[in-house]
């Protein structure tokens, strides 16, 4: 008799989240005032949520380093890129010139930064290669001022549904910025074909925001908002692939 297709009874993968901690190995980052460097603290809070987003069952959790090593802009982007990555979220703990400034904000990539703040910042972290093999020094800024259009409009999307989830969890349990959703040409959110954001959990230059991510307690707060984030972002996905079906 005629054998009807096929039906798979394997589930479809878990989604790839692929962390990217800040900084690491020769680049500290930012350093507080008393000595915190970013570096640890994001690996720290990557650590973290990666270990609640496994316990979750729900998805496959890569990072871009797991120790301090220091890894080239380009080399992170890339990394997410060959594995298929459903989202990639960058994790920083940054500095600014105005040291009463403090609280969490989230980043999206375009072509001009929404604020001189974030213009500030940007240019910070997109020189983080300053510390490289010259073969692996960051995009010349004239580049990464069009990096916003070679990016799929799909992705920007995802990035900008990541970023107000995330904006969301986070103003439950941190102080914000005011304005948290914010945007600018960063390197390392780049990924023409994956939804990407930059969280701020802080400011370095900010001695509470400093004191604050020094505890392991409100480090846990931040992973909890984070995963808070990634689950509404897949839900809503969920919803709309369901709804297309």
């Amino acid at each position: 008799p005629p054998v009807g297709p096929s039906v798979s009874n394997h589930p479809p993968p878990r989604p790839l989240v692929v962390l990217d901690p800040g900084h690491g190995g020769k680049d500290p980052g930012a350093v507080g005032f008393s000595g915190t460097y970013e570096k640890h603290v994001a690996l720290a809070v990557a650590q973290e949520l990666k270990r609640e987003l496994e316990a979750s069952g729900r998805y496959r959790v890569e990072m871009t380093r797991t120790s301090d090593v220091f890894i080239p802009l380009e080399h992170r982007v890339d990394y997410a890129q060959a594995r298929g990555a459903a989202l990639f979220v960058s994790m920083h703990a940054d500095a600014l010139s105005d040291h009463g400034t403090r609280g969490a904000s989230v980043y999206t990539l375009a072509a001009t930064a929404s604020d001189a703040q974030t213009a500030q910042l940007a240019q910070r972290e997109n020189s983080a290669d300053r510390f490289a093999d010259p073969r692996f020094r960051a995009l010349p800024p004239a580049v990464t001022q069009i990096l916003a259009s070679l990016v799929r409009r799909e992705t920007r999307i995802g990035s900008v549904h990541l970023a107000r989830d995330l904006v969301g969890q986070l103003h439950r349990d941190l102080p914000m910025l005011p304005n948290p959703a914010r945007h600018a040409g960063f390197v390392v959110l780049k990924a023409a074909d994956i939804p990407s954001v930059l969280v701020e959990m802080g400011f370095m230059s900010n001695p509470e925001d400093e004191a604050a991510l020094r505890r392991p307690d409100h480090r846990a707060r931040v992973a909890a908002a984070m995963r808070r984030a990634v689950d509404a972002y897949f839900a809503a996905s969920d919803h709309v692939t369901h709804m297309a079906v």
